[in-house]
């Protein structure tokens, strides 16, 4: 679901010089990390906006809206970057889920979705600061849990400590073994950064990790 797209057919001499300086606007160290698999030197920096929901969106509206507006909010310091953006949120019984803080309140969102289905929404928006051009989408996964006992739980807590995570598990580590399946078209989505989406957005803007220039 593409909020604006830019058609383009390009040889390599013109790719050579649409490459604009790549902006990671971020201060996780997963999507960084996310970021460098794909073999592209790039700078990142905080947006530092605020990310409250509107009473009127939904899931999909809401990190559409604080993916491109992460990438926005760095464009006047970066005014000739491609700039790109993300906000990932976890969906469970129609409800936004927060980050636990704790452990009693990550220990209460686990034991809920045990043997249940939770969807993840991850925004990504890459902004062309000198053309104040974007394409953004959203990339959907969906987490199915096996029937949890209270001891796995509490086990993983004090293991993985995912206080920090939406839906307090970390995909990346011992997170696996809460699931029974998962469903979506890329499993990066699922840490922060959806990289095959990032990767056909910034062909459209020209730059490529495959290209030999």
């Amino acid at each position: 679901m593409a909020l604006f797209s830019i058609p383009t057919h390009i040889n390599n001499e013109v790719l050579l010089q649409m490459s604009k300086p790549l902006l990671l606007a971020s201060s996780s160290p997963f999507r960084k990390e996310l970021l460098q698999r794909l073999n592209l030197p790039f700078e990142t920096a905080n947006p530092d906006i605020d990310e409250t929901a509107f009473a009127t969106e939904s899931p999909i509206e809401l990190v559409q809206r604080l993916a491109h507006a992460k990438a926005a909010a760095l464009a006047n310091r970066f005014s000739h970057h491609l700039i790109i953006g993300s906000d990932q949120i976890a969906v469970f019984n129609n409800q936004i889920l927060g980050k636990p803080h704790t452990e009693e309140n990550a220990f209460k969102q686990l034991q809920s979705f045990s043997g249940s289905k939770v969807m993840f929404y991850t925004g990504l928006s890459v902004y062309d600061s000198l053309e104040n051009k974007h394409i953004t989408t959203v990339a959907r996964y969906a987490v199915y849990f096996r029937i949890l006992t209270a001891s796995e739980i509490h086990t993983y807590i004090r293991k993985e400590q995912p206080l920090q995570c939406a839906g307090s598990f970390k995909s990346e580590g011992l997170g696996v073994c809460l699931f029974e399946r998962m469903e979506g078209d890329d499993p990066t989505s699922l840490i922060g950064l959806p990289l095959i989406q990032l990767c056909n957005i910034l062909r459209e803007f020209g730059v490529s990790p495959l290209s030999t220039h």
